[in-house]
């Protein structure tokens, strides 16, 4: 039989998709008159695995009738032949098992692809049932949230507490009997009570509020009546005036200080209260001044929207203009800042120590506006004449004048730390630049004034004016000795300029009567010079000297011998020893490095400031180590052999002071100290 034969008897399969299988197999009991091929019927029945074995051995048939067929027509065999054709045969029946396999494997594919689709409709419904649900818990969750939530007007009012509402409350009101056990008609009740309260206490508030207008109006009446006085008593004020000059008592003055002082800035106005009370209470001699333009500091202090309402339309005229100026350049702009910047207040501050010679210092306060820190300006008058010393120059400068008024407040840079951001924004790189116009901002400067910043050392609890009272006494008192000891110095650099060493009548028993050697030279020195010389490179690693310093050589002679002595001269002199480092020219050079008898004369001139002070405050220490350093020369010099090879002839320096011995110890140090009154010299 040939393949086209096998197709048309190929049986007739009815098929229905939407049915499931038991549904149809329901429609085949009911219908047993009719018989159907039904593959989904049959594949009910039969074994996936089966089916897998079936394919496999098909397969492997087909394949060997296959190679039989190729086999036979190479052997020879013609396409029509009986062999060839059953094997054909054979091979298309096979072909309709892998069919029918394929169909059921697509079939057991669609089946399984159902049975997931409606577990998946399943599992969606009920998914969409558990959201409903979840929406439905989430909005009654919501609606308790807003019920816990919310709070009543009544929340927000102060109700009495329970205890005085019913103490207070008459019974109609609180119930007792009934509130004590239902919280919420309590509640009620306590808002009755109160609004009982508020409304009584309105009618007070209307009572007092006309009570109120009658006193007002009462005041009007002894404001007019007082104001009509002022000019009278301001006739009495005037024709009082020479009386009150003659008194000493200046009511006048003083009153129109106080009116100024109320423009003054806060800092500058502790200053000056607390430097009028002190020179009141103290220092007679001090007096406190106000200096600047009064009317630009009312301006300071107007509030902006007053300026801005009273420009006038040519302002806003002439605004307009400088908007259609060129742009100024980054330059021009910061140069504006830092002026803005380095503004001062248009009000300062004078304050004036007088001195019993007749000295006074002048001492001028700024405060600057946007950095928030006080300076200082320095001038001072004499009755006499000081221009004789040239190497008192730098005494009384106003630049150094008041450098280390405490240990080490140069006054170069600012205290407030805040300052260097705002530095940084304008293109400062250090305050000292602008010191020479500004002043200095010494720290205790700004703790007179009741500034006090972080950056500080020592931080005080004190603030404000309790801080400048606290540091009020000291610093006048310094700065009175700061004026009284650069005077007493320029006095005494008059004479050393003049080879003279003045010694007071107080301290000439510190000395011999005779001092042979004496200062032929006294000039000034910069620091660049001084650390030049060779003899004070120990003093310089020992971090002994400061830029601030004043420097200054002497040269002290006896004969041949030369003595050089390099002086540092602290700003806080007398209360910081004047340093000599030593170097003498006699017979080669020697300096307190090489010879131990030079550095003994240092120790007697540095360390023993008790012996040379003379009386309090020490004002000619300087000058009694000069007058000692001469004295220990001529020691130096009477003990030290003439001749070194042994001959006889006349010595260049004869001794004439007293010693008991000229020389102890190792080191055959001399005798330095000079012991009053006996008049000999013994060794430490």
């Amino acid at each position: 039989m040939s393949s086209d034969a096998v197709k048309k008897r190929k049986p007739k399969v009815i098929r229905s998709e939407t049915g499931t299988p038991e549904t149809k197999r329901g429609r085949a009991e009911s219908e047993q008159d009719v018989r159907v091929y039904n593959e989904e019927v049959e594949l009910e029945g039969r074994d996936p695995q089966q089916d897998y074995t079936l394919y496999k051995e098909t397969c492997a048939a087909l394949a060997k009738l296959m190679s039989e067929i190729q086999e036979l027509k190479t052997s020879g065999a013609k396409d029509g032949s009986a062999e060839i054709e059953l094997r054909r045969k054979q091979s298309s029946i096979h072909f309709i098992t892998l069919k029918k396999l394929n169909r059921l494997a697509h079939m057991r594919l669609k089946k399984g692809r159902d049975q997931t689709h409606e577990a998946k409709q399943r599992v969606d419904v009920l998914h969409l049932q558990l959201q409903n649900l979840l929406y439905e818990v989430m909005h009654l969750q919501k609606e308790i949230g807003k019920c816990l939530e919310f709070k009543s007007q009544h929340e927000e009012i102060e109700l009495v507490s329970e205890d005085e509402f019913f103490q207070d409350a008459p019974a109609e009101i609180s119930r007792p009997q009934v509130t004590r056990e239902d919280h919420h008609q309590l509640t009620l009740a306590r808002l009755d009570w109160e609004l009982e309260q508020r409304k009584r206490l309105a009618e007070q508030y209307k009572t007092s509020l006309s009570s109120k207008e009658k006193i007002q109006k009462a005041i009007e009446q002894k404001r007019e009546y007082l104001s009509s006085l002022q000019p009278g008593l301001h006739n009495i004020m005037q024709a009082s005036l020479p009386v009150q000059e003659y008194l000493s008592m200046p009511f006048e003055h003083m009153q129109k200080q106080a009116e100024v002082a109320r423009h003054l800035p806060p800092p500058l106005y502790v200053l000056f209260v607390q430097a009028g009370a002190y020179g009141q209470a103290c220092d007679k001699n001090l007096t406190v001044s106000i200096r600047g333009d009064v009317d630009e500091a009312k301006a300071l202090s107007r509030p902006p929207e007053d300026s801005q309402d009273d420009e006038s339309d040519s302002d806003a005229e002439e605004e307009q203009q400088n908007t259609k100026r060129r742009r100024p350049t980054v330059g021009v702009q910061l140069d504006d800042k830092r002026k803005e910047m380095l503004r001062r207040h248009p009000l300062s501050l004078g304050i004036d120590l007088k001195c019993k010679d007749g000295s006074v210092l002048h001492l001028y306060f700024y405060y600057l506006m946007n950095l928030n820190i006080l300076t200082v300006k320095t001038k001072v008058s004499t009755s006499v004449d000081l221009s004789g010393a040239i190497s008192a120059g730098e005494l009384l400068n106003s630049e150094s004048l008041l450098n280390c008024l405490y240990a080490s407040d140069h006054g170069n840079e600012t205290p407030n730390p805040a300052n260097r951001y705002q530095f940084d924004k304008v293109g400062i790189t250090t305050f000292a630049d602008y010191v020479s116009d500004l002043g200095h901002p010494y720290v205790w400067v700004q703790k007179l004034s009741g500034l006090q910043f972080s950056s500080d050392a020592a931080q005080s609890e004190l603030s404000g004016s309790a801080l400048s009272a606290s540091h009020m006494e000291k610093s006048m008192k310094l700065l009175r000795g700061r004026l009284q000891s650069r005077l007493a110095l320029h006095k005494q650099f008059s004479s050393l300029e003049h080879s003279i060493v003045p010694v007071s009548s107080e301290c000439q028993h510190l000395f011999p009567a005779k001092v042979v050697s004496g200062l032929t030279r006294w000039t000034m020195m910069s620091h660049q010079e001084f650390t030049e010389l060779s003899f004070v490179q120990h003093v310089l690693k020992a971090g002994l000297v400061s830029e601030t310093d004043l420097f200054f050589k002497a040269v002290v002679e006896r004969g041949t011998a030369r003595l050089l002595a390099a002086v540092v001269v602290n700003p806080r002199y007398p209360e910081v020893t004047p340093l000599f480092s030593l170097s003498l020219l006699w017979k080669g050079e020697r300096s307190g490095r090489t010879d131990d008898n030079l550095r003994a004369m240092e120790s007697e001139v540095n360390v023993f400031r008790v012996e040379l002070q003379g009386p309090r405050p020490g004002l000619q220490l300087l000058t009694n180590q000069i007058q000692r350093l001469c004295m220990c020369l001529d020691v130096y010099l009477e003990t030290e052999s003439q001749v070194s090879d042994g001959s006889e002839g006349p010595k260049e320096f004869p001794r004439e002071k007293m010693c008991l011995r000229t020389a102890r110890g190792p080191s055959r140090l001399k005798p330095f100290k000079y012991n009053h009154p006996q008049g000999f010299f013994s060794h430490r």
